[in-house]
C-alpha cells in the first residue's frame, strides 16, 4: 500500500456535498465487496480503482489515501459481520440471556462466509505486523465489537461491569479465532467456548 495520499500529491478533495457523499458511498461499497472476495494481499489504490470502475485520482478526490480507504472498507466489513450476528438473533427464538447472545455471535462468526472471515483476520494481522501504521484497523475493531457486546449484557448491570464482561468476551473470542487458524484440532475452540458459556451463565446468575 504505497499509493500517495491526496495531501502528498496535491489532488483536490471532495467538499462533502450530498452528491459527492453518495458517490463516495458507491465507490466504498464496490471496494468493500472486492476486499470480501480478494482479501488484503496486494491491496493498493490502483487495485481499488479497478474494482470500483474508476481511477485512482477519483478515489483520491473522495478518500485521503489508500490507508483511509482501507480503514473505511474494513469498518464496513465488520459492520457486515455484526449485522449478520444481529440478524441471526432475530431470526430464531429470542436470546434472552447473555450466554445465549454470545453463543449466537460465536456461531455466526464460526460459520460466516470464508471471504469475510479471511479479510478481517488479515486486517488484524496487518495491525500486529505494523501497529503504528495500521493502528486504526485494530482500534476500530475493538470499538465496534465492544459496543455490540456491551449491548448483550443485562440492562440492570452497572456500566463498568458491562464493560468488564464485554472486554473478557471480546478477548476470548479473538483467542478462539486465532486458535481455529493455528490448531490441528477443529473442535478445540468450540470446547473452549463451552467453558466461556458456563462462566457467563455464572456471571449472570450472580445478579447485579
Amino acid at each position: 500500500m504505497d499509493d500517495d495520499s491526496a495531501e502528498r500529491t496535491g489532488y483536490r478533495r471532495s467538499a462533502g456535498s450530498p452528491r459527492g457523499e453518495a458517490r463516495r458511498r458507491e465507490l466504498l461499497a464496490r471496494v468493500t465487496d472486492d476486499l470480501a472476495v480478494n482479501g488484503l494481499v496486494d491491496f493498493s489504490l490502483r487495485r481499488a480503482a479497478r474494482a470500483a470502475g474508476t481511477t485512482h485520482k477519483v478515489l483520491l478526490y473522495h478518500f485521503a489515501g489508500a490507508e483511509d480507504l482501507l480503514a473505511q472498507a474494513v469498518f464496513a466489513l465488520r459492520d457486515r459481520r455484526i449485522g449478520n450476528a444481529l440478524a441471526a438473533m432475530a431470526d430464531g427464538a429470542k436470546q434472552r440471556t447473555l450466554a445465549g447472545r454470545v453463543r449466537v455471535a460465536w456461531q455466526t462468526l464460526r460459520d460466516e462466509e470464508p471471504g469475510l472471515r479471511r479479510v478481517l483476520d488479515q486486517a488484524v494481522g496487518l495491525t500486529m505486523y505494523d501497529p503504528e501504521r495500521y493502528a486504526d484497523l485494530g482500534r476500530g475493531s475493538t470499538r465496534q465489537y465492544l459496543d455490540l457486546l456491551v449491548s448483550f449484557c443485562p440492562q440492570s448491570w452497572p456500566e463498568q461491569r458491562k464493560r468488564e464482561v464485554a472486554e473478557l468476551v471480546l478477548a476470548t473470542l479473538r483467542g478462539f479465532v486465532v486458535h481455529r487458524l493455528t490448531s490441528d484440532d477443529p473442535g478445540g475452540a468450540d470446547a473452549g467456548f463451552a467453558a466461556l458459556e458456563r462462566a457467563l451463565e455464572r456471571e449472570e446468575a450472580a445478579g447485579d
